[in-house]
């Protein structure tokens, strides 16, 4: 038995076979196939009017759009008189193929894995008599929320239309940011159950194909049931899963996703997923802000400067608070010591206590003010300040000095752009105070080089994750990953993209 309480067995018997549904494609295996559907529907319709000739068409009710299937379908099966003197079932489907219905997309079917599939996905399916092929026609619904400003990241100078749920008005978006012949758009399903449509997109001539081909293959190699949320898709194709800290980017804003296409990155777009994926993704990327190419290049330095040292504050600070209060008291000021002293003569707990207490504390009230509905999670919120706060000081388990350091911590991590980064080193706050308590400044400092080292090891698909300051492949590359240059000095693409054409502008 695992740690997961199951054992895994790597020769288990695969989930289906392939192909799912075998035998030949006639209308009886299809009914076979969607038995007990309420909404599978057969229907006969005769050609031009004519009772001899006879076709049978199939739908899902609930995946079509019912106007489309009367006037693209019905309508010119029954008004086109020209149809019915056709005398064989095979030139009336050449016919309907070649364009005698009112249909851009249009098909010939012969297995029933792609028949049911068009079914599912929004098809109609004629049947002719005698024919052991179909004619598949796509008159689905495209039911689909409407492009709305992007909910998670705060637009302040930009686009302000963020993805939704379905791929086809996202690959729009993207299109009508990048107007470029040479984007391309491939798609892989992924899901054996959900079917779910991957597009990976990229501008020939600036990404690396070598990147795109890796990408490619890990999407491809993903064999699991359904991708119904973000993770069915970052946990397969992130090259290492041993790490708490994000390895590839998301974003809901089109702008943002867009521009880091440009820079040569390959983007991944999920159906039912209102979120686009750039790979790779480095340390840099999760602190820099979608504005901070709309701020002049000073106000957007100093920011990126504000998030490095808020990172590292977040981090060491209550480590560092543990450190000094319990082995290196010689190292705090004299005024501040006395007040420290003063403020923890009632408080029966040591410090290390306190300030996991606290932490943990501090993470209780964030898990349930994003559990919550709003309305009742801002109520919490604030009923949990004051009981963690006033009402701990005032009752004496906690100190104030202890107080303030947690909250200036937990402050700093909330000025992380990303919120998988916040998370990432929250995770590593609690081992550095674990640290600290342990072996005071020395533990601190093992600490923190171990997740250097952590760090430096990771690659995010063939990219040092601590690009510029690491080098790829034992090659520096040049870049500025804290200072912003102002942008019509920015003349070329990150060096460790490897991109096709680095020159970005004359």
């Amino acid at each position: 038995m695992g740690i997961f309480g199951r054992r895994r067995e790597a020769d288990a018997p695969h989930p289906r076979k392939k192909p799912r549904f075998d035998g030949p494609l006639t209308l009886e295996r299809l009914k076979e196939i969607f038995r007990d559907c309420v909404d599978f529907v057969q229907r006969p319709v005769q050609v031009g009017g004519d009772p001899a000739h006879k076709i049978t068409l199939c739908y899902l009710a609930s995946m079509v759009k019912m106007e489309r299937i009367s006037d693209y379908i019905l309508r010119p099966l029954a008004q086109d008189e020209a149809l019915a003197g056709v005398p064989t079932a095979a030139q009336a489907m050449e016919r309907m193929r070649d364009g005698a219905l009112y249909n851009l997309w249009a098909a010939e079917r012969d297995t029933l894995d792609t028949a049911a599939a068009d079914l599912v996905a929004g098809w109609c399916l004629l049947f002719f008599p005698g024919e052991t092929r179909v004619l598949s026609f796509f008159v689905g619904t495209e039911e689909k929320r409407s492009i709305s400003a992007p909910s998670n990241e705060t637009v302040l100078k930009g686009a302000r239309d963020a993805f939704v749920e379905s791929v086809r008005t996202n690959t729009s978006i993207v299109r009508r940011h990048l107007k470029t012949p040479d984007l391309r758009i491939q798609e892989q399903t992924v899901g054996r159950q959900s079917l779910t449509m991957v597009d990976i997109l990229y501008i020939e001539g600036i990404t690396d194909p070598a990147l795109v081909e890796r990408v490619t293959g890990q999407l491809a190699d993903i064999d699991i049931d359904a991708v119904l949320a973000t993770g069915n898709i970052e946990e397969y194709i992130v090259p290492a899963v041993s790490t708490a800290f994000p390895l590839i980017q998301y974003t809901e804003r089109s702008d943002r996703f867009c521009a880091g296409l440009a820079e040569g990155r390959v983007g991944i777009l999920i159906d039912g997923l209102p979120l686009g994926y750039l790979a790779p993704g480095v340390l840099g990327d999760f602190l820099r802000a979608p504005q901070d190419k709309s701020s002049s290049w000073m106000l957007a330095t100093v920011l990126t400067v504000l998030r490095y040292v808020c990172m590292l504050g977040t981090l060491l600070l209550p480590a560092l608070y543990i450190a000094m209060v319990t082995f290196h008291q010689e190292m705090i000021p004299t005024r501040l010591a006395l007040s420290i002293i003063a403020a923890k003569q009632d408080v029966p707990f040591r410090s290390v206590f306190e300030v996991i207490v606290l932490l943990l504390a501090f993470e209780i009230l964030q898990e349930a003010g994003l559990r919550l509905p709003q309305s009742i999670g801002q109520t919490v919120s604030i009923i949990g300040g004051l009981v963690v706060g006033s009402a701990a000081v005032e009752a004496k388990i906690v100190s104030p000095a202890v107080l303030i350091v947690v909250a200036i911590a937990g402050i700093a991590g909330y000025t992380m752009p990303s919120q998988e980064l916040a998370g990432a080193l929250r995770i590593w706050r609690f081992l550095l105070a674990l640290c600290a308590s342990a072996a005071g400044l020395f533990g601190t400092i093992m600490a923190a080089a171990a997740l250097v080292v952590h760090l430096a090891g990771i690659e995010s698909f063939g990219v040092s994750y601590l690009t510029p300051f690491a080098a790829n492949a034992g090659e520096q590359v040049e870049g500025h990953a804290v200072l912003r240059e102002p942008l019509p000095q920015v003349k070329q693409r990150p060096a460790a993209l490897r991109t096709r054409n680095r020159r970005n502008q004359r």
